[in-house]
């Protein structure tokens, strides 16, 4: 089979435009669905489908009819439910303009919910990593509600919270160091009724025994 051309040069060309549902408005969620379709091409083709202005171009050349067909099929099958694809980490990230930590911090503690885990393999290593994939209706809702700003209104609320008993506690605890260091001394004005003057004094002085 001929080698694939680029379009300039390509005599046969295709283009399937990507909706707003299926990229959420994100580049990198755009690259990852022709990444996806990619991967179900055979390898010889796959890098004569690439994404341009929002769109996914297959180009090969004129001897390529057979091949073109047959990649066109695909791509057209795999966008017939590309909407559903769940989204992976770095597509979240990239769609609700969030960080890595926020990511682990909201999946953590149940905001951002997981609809699983995909294991892939990387290229050229024996190693597979695992990681949560999102819903993309899911991830729309949090887009179109603008919960990472709530979220993160909430985290600083509750961080400002968490300093201010830290810095009780620490208050309460110096307090009582204080107090073990210096007890409190016994009253002195009854100290001074109970023991500068004892029992029986005044008849004491009276009989004149002080002199």
């Amino acid at each position: 089979m001929a080698k694939p051309k680029t379009t300039d040069d390509a005599e046969l060309i295709k283009e399937w435009p990507l909706s707003t549902a299926a990229t959420l408005g994100s580049s990198v969620r755009a690259k990852g669905i022709l990444l996806e379709i990619r991967a179900r091409l055979p390898l010889a083709v796959r890098k004569s489908l690439e994404i341009e202005a929002g769109a996914l171009t297959l180009a090969m050349a004129e001897t390529a009819k057979s091949a073109f067909r047959a990649a066109s099929a695909v791509v057209s099958n795999a966008l017939e439910d590309i909407e559903s694809l769940p989204v992976i980490p770095r597509e979240i990230q990239d769609i609700l303009t969030m960080s890595t930590t926020e990511r682990h911090r909201w999946l953590s503690d149940g905001r951002l919910p997981s609809v699983g885990t995909r294991t892939v393999k990387l290229r050229g290593r024996a190693r597979k990593i695992t990681f949560h994939v999102f819903d993309p209706r899911v991830v729309e809702d949090i887009l179109d509600r603008d919960l990472v700003t709530v979220w993160r209104e909430e985290d600083a609320e509750a961080t400002a919270e968490k300093r201010r008993r830290a810095a009780l506690k620490a208050k309460l605890t110096r307090s009582l160091k204080t107090k073990a260091k210096n007890p409190s001394k016994p009253d002195a004005d009854h100290d001074d009724a109970s023991h500068s003057k004892p029992l029986g004094w005044e008849e004491f002085s009276r009989d004149g025994l002080l002199r």
